[in-house]
């Protein structure tokens, strides 16, 4: 977020609810209501004055954000902006994802308030250039984590879900060519963004990103695409769809698909786990696509579209991971047996504490990838590390918080087995996720 003076209120309003003092005079809930709603405001505003800034300069050229400049020292702590948005996210998890997310999980269903509350925090600005209405002024993966791991701290499902437009956004800016940044890009910031979501995941078994069923053809001059995407996050209520298919003679290729495109068709796909998130079949007969419907040109890496995808899926994974560690450490305190709570019990103890050792595991290696990414250095070892490594603990995780609950991880009254259920997607699913 750039330094204007809505940025400097937004900061200050947040460092006023961090405050201990508020805790010795009890006003700390007044507080941070105050600043959940100064935040939405803020971004509101900064959203329609970008939105004005886009009306005025209505054609660019094709953008593509630097890098940021590498820091003289290893540092892990979080600048002024990234601060803001981890504690306003926080609130925002807590205060609105938190509450209904079982019903969620129940309803297998994004309502609509939550969407709505979720979109006056201007997430889709951080995706966008200036130049098309948004705030981004550098490449900032190490941001993105950050926001899904808060979200997914509140719900992994509906996290997946309020992440999907953001993340098609991210990979326009990222590659689109002027023609599609100009026809897409500032409908990300209106006060309504479109619905859009990533589709990479096959029905079929070990699926590898990077060997793709789904087939594109080049048909005149644009392209007719054939196949079947699965797992795929609000496919049923998307406008735009971001669609990976092995491209004849040339190799995985991404396409920008809307929703209206003749042969594109949407079954349901039920899960165990991610039930908030909507996900869906799209089913793809002889869909035929213009030449500009081609994600980026020659500068476009599917690889690193890949590696861009782990980042955020890793950050989601950590998020969901620590909120099962906060909620079983009071379970363990206040759970009583033979007259002491079970936390006194070595084995419970060690458990926990392996359980925070995987988690900052996860999330050190992570910000590691998504630091190297974000300064423009190679990423794909790094990359794969974090989702080797989140694929294991998350499970491990959501276990071992199962186990720690006893009969209570098994039944809904808890949501530990919510979060174990959705953490399966960590080793199963690669998801369509992108940093």
């Amino acid at each position: 977020m750039t330094r204007d003076p809505i940025g400097f209120a937004l900061s200050a309003m947040n460092r006023l609810a961090g405050l201990a003092l508020l805790d010795r005079l009890g006003v700390r809930r007044p507080v941070e209501r105050l600043a959940y709603r100064g935040t939405r405001v803020g971004f509101q505003t900064l959203n329609v004055a970008n939105r004005e800034f886009k009306r005025a300069r209505d054609l660019f050229p094709r953008k593509r954000l630097p890098a940021r400049r590498p820091g003289d020292l290893f540092d892990l702590n979080l600048d002024d902006d990234q601060q803001m948005i981890v504690d306003s996210l926080r609130r925002f998890a807590s205060d609105v994802l938190r509450p209904c997310a079982a019903g969620c999980d129940e309803d297998a269903h994004l309502p609509q308030d939550i969407e709505q509350q979720a979109q006056a925090l201007g997430l889709t600005l951080y995706a966008v250039p200036a130049e098309f209405g948004g705030v981004a002024e550098t490449l900032s993966p190490v941001t993105s984590v950050l926001i899904a791991e808060q979200l997914a701290w509140g719900d992994l499902g509906l996290a997946q879900a309020l992440l999907a437009p953001f993340s098609v956004a991210q990979a326009i800016t990222r590659w689109g060519t002027a023609e599609q940044q100009s026809t897409y890009l500032p409908a990300f910031c209106e006060e309504q963004p479109p619905v859009a979501t990533i589709a990479i995941d096959e029905p079929i078994p070990l699926f590898d990103p990077m060997s793709l069923a789904t087939r594109a053809q080049r048909n005149g001059d644009g392209f007719m695409l054939n196949g079947l995407k699965s797992s795929v996050i609000r496919a049923a209520d998307s406008d735009l769809y971001l669609v990976a298919a092995e491209l004849e003679g040339e190799g995985p290729r991404v396409f920008l698909i809307e929703r209206g495109a003749g042969g594109l068709a949407f079954e349901p796909d039920p899960a165990m786990g991610l039930r908030a998130a909507g996900t869906g079949r799209i089913r793809l007969d002889q869909v035929r696509l213009p030449a500009s419907a081609l994600l980026g040109d020659k500068d476009f890496n599917y690889s690193t579209f890949i590696d861009r995808g782990v980042l955020l899926r890793c950050g989601l994974s950590v998020g969901c991971a620590q909120a099962v560690q906060d909620y079983v450490i009071p379970y363990t305190n206040e759970r009583e047996a033979f007259g002491e709570p079970i936390s006194h019990r070595q084995s419970v103890a060690f458990m926990i504490s392996n359980m925070a050792i995987e988690i900052e595991s996860m999330r050190l290696l992570t910000w590691r990838a998504a630091s190297r990414a974000e300064t423009g250095r190679s990423y794909h070892r790094e990359a794969s590390l974090a989702r080797l490594l989140c694929s294991e603990k998350a499970m491990e995780v959501g276990t071992n918080g199962v186990q720690l609950l006893g009969g209570h991880g098994f039944v809904k009254e808890h949501p530990v087995e919510r979060w174990y259920r959705d953490l399966r997607s960590a080793a199963t699913l690669f998801g369509g996720t992108h940093a």
